[in-house]
């Protein structure tokens, strides 16, 4: 994989480098999200041991990290020789430590676990009597969002409290993403990153297609396909018993929002919804979100739930939903369907994209105190930011629609504004429009003898 952005966490990983001191550092975040490739990128000079964990036995686990060792110290006895236990590894790498600074990157780390359940305890012993008194710096990545959590993020976890670094590495935002496509124009760009997201694993492939129709086809609709099982193979790894998180799931990738829409659609009692939710969102398969200009956003009874991911929500919609044709290779439904439908996940994603430019555009405006989305019983506004001490308030409409926007729109922008009653009349009044086919000349000239009237062309200013 390329490696592209992750310069803020790529940096945080040296700046401890050069403290010269013991670090034991976290990595974790969701499959594919590139943490490999970071830890790869960091050691790439030579200043460190990357060793990968996988589902073999413990013993063999240890001959492949003697084999690693023994290769980076060019140690011939080690690499023969192995280690019978990681006290013995470490005992064997403290002594290195004294004389020279070095990383050593322990990979998918709760495989290590699996096959020795005491291991996050020994790693305990290992930090206090062999580590933190070198300058040695241990990194422990894990996938296993649930894993990583309970075995060494949580307060009850044996490493907790001796952490020195932490980094949950997340999908990239739309402007990174464009750098996976840079032969695309951004209408070509958005209809993959509606399905990818910012995943950079995904990005990549699908960048090998000339469509991303084309893309999903071999890599989603054929059961061969490299992303056929994606999400089944993901949920299965986190959860014992996924069968009510996919119908939850499968819910709000179709539109169902609110716990009670979400329990009629599944069976579940609300009760349940709500104890499955907490932990999708623990495990960042979905997000809860208020209106912005709630006060107390986890005591608001407005919160509704989404998914984190694209693809998730692709997947359910365009696999998950066509499993049995998919099965026996059919796939002239789900092409009709994609094809018809298609564009209502650009549509949302467009939103999500338009909403990101203004948060990182701010200089254009005013700087946010919140920026968010705003719904009550009678409007919704794809985007609404303001900040109380400068008395500003901007509210932004996103369209991505085939016709240009024109004054109608904007006219219906100011009426959702006059309705939205938390701001006193004192504040001054911003309006965003974005477009995905550019604007009629008269809007244009009304938006140029406006300074409070911006206009996005697929997300360049005009």
């Amino acid at each position: 994989m390329k490696f592209i952005n992750r310069s803020a966490e790529l940096q945080k990983l040296n700046d401890l480098w050069q403290e010269k001191s013991s670090q034991l550092v976290v990595i974790h975040g969701k499959r594919r999200v590139g943490k490999t490739e970071l830890i790869k990128q960091f050691i790439k000079d030579g200043k460190g041991i990357y060793f990968l964990a996988d589902k073999r036995t413990h013993k063999e686990q240890l001959l492949e990290f003697a084999r690693v060792v023994g290769n980076y110290f060019n140690d011939e006895f080690v690499t023969n020789k192995g280690f019978d236990d990681w006290l013995e590894a470490f005992t064997y790498l403290k002594g290195k430590a004294k004389s020279q600074r070095f990383v050593v990157a322990l990979d998918e780390y709760p495989y290590l676990i699996e096959t020795d359940p005491a291991t996050s305890s020994i790693f305990q012993k290992i930090w206090d009597e062999q580590i933190k008194s070198t300058n040695m710096y241990l990194i422990l990545c894990g996938s296993s969002m649930s894993m990583m959590e309970s075995e060494l993020l949580s307060y009850k976890a044996p490493l907790y409290g001796r952490l020195t670094g932490q980094l949950l590495i997340e999908s990239m935002n739309y402007i990174a993403a464009q750098k996976f496509f840079p032969n695309k124009n951004f209408l070509s760009f958005m209809s993959f990153y509606s399905i990818t997201g910012g995943m950079p694993a995904y990005m990549e492939q699908f960048a090998k297609f000339s469509t991303a129709t084309q893309a999903v086809e071999k890599l989603c609709w054929d059961k061969q396909g490299l992303y056929h099982n994606e999400v089944n193979t993901t949920l299965k790894q986190e959860l014992r018993t996924p069968n009510n998180y996919f119908a939850i799931l499968k819910a709000i990738a179709w539109g169902k929002t609110q716990t009670n829409e979400i329990a009629n659609t599944t069976g579940l009692e609300p009760q349940l919804v709500n104890k499955y939710m907490d932990t999708l969102v623990r495990l960042q398969f979905v997000k809860r979100e208020v209106p912005v200009t709630e006060d107390k956003p986890h005591k608001s009874r407005k919160g509704i739930y989404i998914l984190t991911e694209n693809f998730v929500r692709f997947w359910f919609q365009y696999i998950y939903a066509f499993n049995s044709d998919l099965e026996i290779g059919n796939l002239s439904q789900v092409k009709k369907r994609f094809s018809q439908y298609a564009h209502i996940l650009e549509a949302i994603v467009f939103e999500q994209v338009s909403r990101e430019y203004l948060m990182h555009h701010q200089k254009n405006l005013f700087p946010f105190e919140r920026f968010g989305r705003y719904w009550d019983t009678k409007v919704e506004i794809d985007g609404l930011g303001f900040n109380k001490k400068l008395k500003k308030i901007v509210f932004m409409e996103a369209k991505w629609s085939n016709m240009q926007m024109t004054d109608k729109e904007l006219n219906k922008l100011y009426a959702k504004a006059q309705q939205v009653t938390t701001f006193d009349n004192k504040y001054e009044k911003y309006f965003v429009l974005s477009s995905k086919s550019g604007f009629h000349k008269q809007l244009i000239e009304r938006s140029k003898k406006n300074k409070n009237i911006l206009l996005l062309d697929k997300l360049k200013a005009i």
